[in-house]
């Protein structure tokens, strides 16, 4: 089979979009193999993402320009990939190294279509327990005087190591609004689900004080809105009186490392569409 490509589109929803995606694949004879729309009446958006392949393993000649053209008339955003293409990924951590490692073994293992390019921190607690894994480390300490200089030397790092995505894998420095715009869509924080409820240190303490029978986890899209960002996973699991502050720690470690890996996994596989601040998560 010709190597498959992934198409997303987004626009205005009206009748015959479907339709219409499907003639232009036809007119450059084009085989869809899978195909997930939506349309959203509160706000009349439509979401497509299409996998589909031509004759060879390249592009058809002229479908970016006719899908160009049709974008151009509807409105649209839309982008194309090749399926399964690996996402240069810059990983960021603190002193939790669960949900890097979540990733890592995912990615080793064939499971998620990232490539990571390296590994940040704002200490060097984690620097000999990651040093297996043979990536570039990054010490970029951070004080509220130096946050400027410390960013700044984050972007060069992204730039240097040409990474398309950022994960907050437990990084636990709030960036700037400044870094937030220019990480837009293209960062992913995760965080436990007591927010707004139990902020501060030990979240998880608070909740067994006032007797939680759920604990879960958060991955979202980072904004300048602290943890307020597009939701893309929750991941939930209840407890009882039984659970000990400890108890409810581990579990919620294993809750943040799947959420965030099924984030991670759901925005390399082209599967996440932004609408009016929330998401469209397409399944496989």
């Amino acid at each position: 089979m010709a190597r498959p490509y992934i198409l997303k589109f987004a626009c205005p929803d009206r009748v015959g979009l479907v339709a219409g995606l499907a003639r232009l694949m036809e007119r450059h004879d084009c085989f869809i193999a899978a195909s997930r729309t939506f349309g959203d009446t509160e706000t009349s958006r439509f979401f497509a993402r299409l996998v589909f392949h031509g004759t060879t393993d390249a592009l058809p000649a002229g479908l970016e320009d006719d899908l160009a053209e049709m974008a151009h008339e509807l409105g649209a955003d839309w982008s194309v990939h090749p399926e399964g293409e690996a996402v240069r990924t810059l990983l960021m951590v603190s002193k939790s190294e669960h949900c890097a490692n979540t990733l890592l073994y995912a990615a080793r293992r064939g499971e998620l279509p990232i490539d990571v390019v390296g590994i940040v921190s704002n200490n060097e607690t984690l620097k000999d327990d990651f040093s297996h894994w043979g990536l570039p480390w990054f010490h970029v300490p951070v004080t509220k005087e130096t946050k400027p200089d410390a960013e700044a030397r984050l972007f060069s790092i992204v730039e240097d190591t040409q990474a398309d995505l950022v994960v907050l894998a437990r990084y636990m420095q709030v960036l700037s609004d400044e870094a937030c715009r220019r990480l837009e869509k293209r960062c992913i924080n995760i965080h436990h689900s007591f927010l707004p409820g139990f902020k501060g240190a030990r979240p998880y303490h608070q909740a067994h004080a006032r007797g939680v029978k759920m604990i879960g986890a958060t991955a979202h899209y980072v904004t300048a809105d602290l943890d307020e960002g597009p939701i893309i996973t929750q991941l939930t699991e209840a407890i009882d009186h039984t659970f000990s502050p400890a108890d409810m720690i581990e579990s919620g470690r294993h809750l943040e490392g799947n959420a965030l890996l099924r984030a991670v996994k759901a925005h390399a596989e082209h599967r996440i569409f932004i609408n009016s601040g929330k998401t469209v998560v397409f399944a496989r």
